[in-house]
């Protein structure tokens, strides 16, 4: 079974367009959250997503701003610009799916999460002390997580007592041997200064991780996002991957 696995849209389409055609054939679809904020095509990018197979999503920091779940004081100027554009945009069929959307979900060998396990909507893992510290929080051998935009994997033996960092090269195969939680990149706004599309294509039998990367018309976006209004920074630091 493959199964792909992807995170932070943010409302690039053109970049989520890239990584459903460089997957190929998948058998399911697990959204990690953040579909919207930031990105010119928001209710796009959601109806898009919606058509995916056997489809499993859940919500990011930015779904529940749109929805105004989430005070868009706690943003940066430029990120809270972004959702009060989205929200205005937003249609019934886009806000009702947001709405809809778990917090988390757990599956039989994976939870899905947006932040991390413990607080799965605003939690950055960016560190190995936070990471170790979240393993306590789920009970499957694997936890997928998005937010912080950048590809990584945290894994834990059980003689460890401090989780183990490995940064994935594009288009490496991994073996999740251990339990891990493991972050596919961000789709439509990398930070890793690769600007490429990421994501990752996961078979549970092998329970291999597939991490890839795919390039796309970064100057078709950004001049969709100037032709909005939408923030410079956002537009520039598209074409860097920061």
């Amino acid at each position: 079974m493959h199964i792909l696995v992807f995170s932070d849209i943010h409302g690039n389409l053109t970049a989520l367009e890239a990584i459903l055609a460089e997957a190929g054939h998948f058998d399911a679809a697990w959204c990690l959250g953040d579909l919207v904020g930031y990105g010119p095509d928001p209710n796009e990018c959601i109806a898009r997503i919606r058509e995916l197979p056997n489809l499993q999503c859940i919500i990011g920091n930015h779904d529940a701003a749109a929805l105004d779940q989430i005070d868009s004081d706690t943003f940066n100027p430029e990120a809270r610009t972004a959702i009060l554009w989205t929200r205005k945009i937003l249609s019934d069929s886009s806000w009702n799916f947001l709405n809809g959307l778990p917090e988390k979900i757990e599956l039989d060998e994976v939870t899905l999460a947006h932040g991390s396990p413990r607080h799965p909507v605003w939690e950055y893992l960016l560190d190995t002390r936070t990471a170790t510290l979240n393993f306590d929080f789920f009970s499957t051998p694997l936890c997928f997580v998005g937010h912080t935009h950048l590809p990584v994997v945290y894994s834990m033996g059980t003689d460890n007592h401090l989780a183990h960092l490995n940064i994935p090269e594009p288009n490496q195969k991994l073996v999740l041997q251990t339990r891990s939680i493991v972050n596919p990149g961000s789709v439509g706004q990398p930070r890793d200064r690769d600007p490429r599309a990421a994501f990752a294509i996961y078979e549970p039998e092998t329970k291999t991780w597939d991490y890839r990367r795919v390039a796309y018309k970064i100057s078709e976006v950004q001049e969709r996002m100037q032709g909005l209004g939408l923030p410079e920074r956002h537009i520039h630091r598209l074409s860097a991957g920061w």
